[in-house]
């Protein structure tokens, strides 16, 4: 991929629009402070499968990442924790203190990432996991762009003209009930459902573990700005990179495997047309 025209320009010491293969840490470490507009991932965390031999610091790398976001940069974390002898890892929880406490983030929210777990014996003795958490961190006051219009969904009663709004106040007074025109649409709030049967190329699926190819790409609809660059640290099977491609953004992957470095750069290739065209 590298030395096409699409991926001439350079990011510090790194070229863009490519995946690099290396430690995440150290190829953060490459890049300029401030360049980074929106970082999407989700870590191989809690050894739950084979990643070719990671070894992960998620602690020290927040503390990397933040260096190199821009002021209102956002990065998500898809994440959950390991379950072992009936009790959970925490794994999510104490990432999320770390990269707040230590790394220098705010958590700007907490989504819930609703899926749909498969029977078996095991649930007999535990719930089902219908879910992963999905934590966006913010580095400074508030995000540089935020456009969430096209994440809304339809609204059950759209169109419908119903009563209520009868709210009480924080000084006590009820405000009375009214008749309101339900909008057709309405805003997806912190639960966000994907369907992953079906989803994604077989080529996608020699990784061993992905998110739905929809996911990064509703994150950057939201909160990348045109022409933006999006980073994934742990790219894996490049979804990220294709939805970056898709909506007109830049993108920098790194992956410590050779293997999914290529199956990356193998699936926008086939998947896209990064080269027909100029980002």
């Amino acid at each position: 991929m590298a030395g096409t025209k699409n991926n001439m320009e350079k990011l510090g010491e790194l070229s863009l629009n490519d995946i690099h293969e290396g430690d995440a840490l150290k190829l953060l470490k490459k890049l300029p402070n401030d360049s980074i507009d929106l970082m999407i991932t989700s870590p191989p965390y809690d050894k739950l499968r084979t990643y070719n031999g990671f070894n992960l610091n998620l602690k020290e790398i927040s503390k990397e990442l933040f260096r190199v976001m821009k002021n209102g940069g956002v990065a998500v974390m898809v994440i959950q924790d390991q379950t072992k002898n009936f009790g959970k890892s925490l794994t999510s929880f104490r990432t999320i203190l770390d990269w707040c406490d230590y790394g220098g983030f705010k958590l700007f929210e907490s989504l819930i990432y609703r899926k749909y777990g498969a029977e078996g014996a095991w649930w007999n003795k535990r719930f089902r996991v219908d879910h992963e958490y999905m934590p966006i961190f913010l580095k400074g006051e508030r995000p540089q762009y935020f456009n969430k219009e096209p994440l809304k969904i339809p609204s059950k009663h759209g169109g419908k003209t119903m009563t209520g709004g009868g709210t009480r106040l924080t000084n006590g007074i009820r405000i009375e009930t009214r008749a309101i025109k339900i909008n057709p649409m309405k805003c997806r709030g912190t639960i966000w459902e994907y369907m992953t049967a079906g989803d994604g190329t077989r080529l996608k699926h020699k990784h061993p573990a992905t998110f739905p190819d929809k996911l990064p790409y509703d994150f950057i609809q939201c909160f990348c700005p045109p022409k933006g660059i999006v980073l994934d640290i742990f790219m894996g099977s490049g979804t990220t990179a294709l939805a970056a491609i898709k909506l007109g953004r830049k993108f920098l992957g790194f992956d410590i495997s050779k293997e999914y470095v290529d199956l990356a750069k193998k699936r926008i290739k086939e998947e896209s047309d990064f080269y027909q065209r100029k980002l």
